[in-house]
């Protein structure tokens, strides 16, 4: 075969540190599309993405030019960093070192 063709979905979940309920309604929605646009620049292009106030699910197509492992580090990381600038209340704001990731 010639070329390689790619479509795995994967579901993704990980939940705020200590479950601290801080994903409120004034910055839930920014959040979320946040979220798509980190998947939509690693080229995991998002399906659907929603969660409550402690956790976050992603569901994307995984690329084939980057790992699970990368996909994650790179959508906390660079969530984190955006969320901390969203006011005083997030400040503090971390996400939970582990998650769940399901093909």
């Amino acid at each position: 075969m010639s070329q390689s063709l790619s479509k795995v979905y994967a579901h993704i979940i990980f939940s705020t540190k200590h479950r601290r309920k801080i994903i409120d309604e004034g910055i839930k929605d920014s959040l979320f599309e946040y979220l798509g646009g980190i998947c939509k620049g690693l080229e995991c292009n998002p399906v659907q993405i929603g969660g409550y106030t402690d956790h976050v699910h992603i569901l994307c197509l995984l690329s084939r030019k980057i790992t699970q492992m990368k996909l994650l580090e790179e959508v906390k990381k660079q969530s984190s960093r955006w969320i901390k600038t969203q006011g005083t209340r997030y400040a503090d704001f971390y996400w939970q070192s582990g998650y769940g990731i399901f093909r």
